[in-house]
């Protein structure tokens, strides 16, 4: 028998140390290091074979006597997932999916399981019991008789189920719950969520069977357990959004079959997630015609251009210090925006209160958005409404010049689709555009003064 021997490992990055510390070495935090069992008999290691004692040799092979073959994919009825996941679900691929608590991962998950009729799958939960994903799927409205749910933590158990089920494709919900009994520590630790994937992805590529992880996250944002956990998965999925509002953005964080720049759009509504194949409209639906410092900037997430509503308040400040506050949208380059409209275009801001709100509850980062951000900002501090049927699409430089943005083409025929009558750009993504094929008006300009002489005569 293996001898057991205690480790201290750090639960926030995972490093382990002979010895009790009070101070990480590697992440630098306070009190992390927590004492835990490693080590035993090797018949307590799981393995989701039964009595396998086969091995299996790899050898090497010359690169060009690979076989190149694409991937094959299962594509579900999600089209948003699909998108995300570069074309549907890889054969052997673990896929981690993380977000707030309440945004809706589970109920994500249950529907591509009810969706998926013609496969079987089975729903591991270790944080509900079979009663309460019953009512769920009640109030999602779906069945499937393929679906398996199973309410354990224990891998050596749930490995039992899968060699009796046999499913096509397994949901562990989620991997912070499980067990393994090669670990002592309690479930949720470092050591266990990192020993349960590592199992978990031993399975995926042996058997060929696609496996999804629900994770959770920490107060800071980012995926609980251990960074290696990120780099053992083969994507790494981030369902984002406020839980009071109704929008949700599935983004890919880390994709080895696909694109990292894809995202997907749902609606949470009371019969559970619903896709969004246009968001645009939904986006920019609720606006009041010419209402001052609103704006309407054309993004592109992905491989799908977005008309994104841009609202800022501006008002004197009432005390010392004005007030930067914003809402999906970089605080950092809002302030660099709000200093560059104050030198080189002239507007006085620094003694004003600045809100600026990105409609819908999504948050972007593209910097194609900045002129908008600025025409909402002038139309805030002016009071002067723009037009509801102009758009922008350029990014602002420190030196007041108005710059090209990439994909110009897709922007402008989204804005032309929804009814725009005319978009600011800049002249420098004039070249190479033929502007015979739209009936939207394109303004083009270098300067961000020559935009704003346009939007307040």
């Amino acid at each position: 028998m293996a001898k057991i021997k205690s480790v201290y490992v750090c639960q926030n990055c995972g490093v382990q140390s002979a010895k009790w510390v009070g101070k990480c070495n590697s992440c630098n935090e306070w009190n992390t290091y927590v004492e835990e069992q490693v080590g035993g008999s090797e018949k307590e290691l799981t393995n989701w074979r039964e009595n396998d004692s086969r091995t299996t040799l790899s050898k090497p092979i010359r690169l060009n006597e690979i076989e190149s073959n694409t991937e094959k994919r299962i594509v579900t009825y999600d089209n948003e997932l699909n998108r995300v996941l570069g074309g549907g679900i890889v054969h052997g691929s673990l896929v981690l999916i993380g977000g707030e608590p309440g945004i809706g991962k589970s109920t994500l998950m249950l529907q591509l399981a009810l969706s998926s009729k013609r496969l079987k799958v089975l729903y591991v939960s270790g944080e509900e019991s079979q009663q309460q994903i019953k009512m769920r799927a009640q109030r999602i409205g779906q069945s499937s008789e393929n679906c398996f749910i199973l309410s354990e933590t224990s891998t050596q158990h749930i490995f039992t189920q899968i060699r009796e089920i046999q499913p096509d494709i397994l949901v562990i919900d989620s991997i912070q719950t499980l067990h393994t009994p090669r670990i002592e520590s309690a479930a949720g630790s470092v050591s266990q969520v990192r020993e349960c994937t590592a199992e978990l992805l031993k399975f995926a590529k042996e058997s060929n069977t696609p496996v999804f992880l629900v994770g959770h996250i920490t107060k800071e944002g980012s995926l609980a357990g251990p960074k290696v956990l990120e780099h053992m998965v083969d994507t790494v999925l981030q369902f984002e959004g406020d839980r009071h509002l109704a929008y949700r953005i599935l983004r890919t964080v880390k994709n080895r079959f696909g694109s990292t720049s894809e995202l997907g759009i749902y609606e949470m509504q009371s019969t559970g997630l619903r896709e969004v194949s246009n968001p645009s409209e939904i986006l920019i639906s609720q606006r009041e015609a010419d209402s001052p410092g609103v704006a309407i900037g054309a993004s592109i997430e992905g491989n799908r251009p977005l008309l994104i509503e841009i609202q800022s308040l501006v008002s004197t400040s009432s005390y010392g210090t004005p007030q930067r506050s914003s809402t999906g949208f970089d605080a950092k380059r809002l302030n660099m925006l709000l200093a560059v409209l104050e030198k080189r275009g002239g507007f006085r801001l620094s003694s004003q209160d600045v809100f600026l709100n990105v409609a819908g509850g999504i948050k972007i980062e593209e910097p194609a958005i900045d002129l908008a951000v600025c025409a909402s900002l002038v139309s805030g501090l002016h009071d002067a409404p723009i037009s509801d049927k102009t758009a922008f699409a350029a990014e602002v430089g420190l030196g007041g010049e108005v710059r090209a943005v990439n994909r110009i083409d897709n922007r402008i025929s989204e804005a032309e689709k929804l009814g725009f009558t005319q978009i600011f750009i800049s002249k420098y993504n004039m070249k190479g555009l033929d502007q015979k094929k739209y009936k939207i008006k394109i303004r083009p300009f270098s300067r961000l003064t020559d935009v704003f002489e346009e939007l307040l005569g």
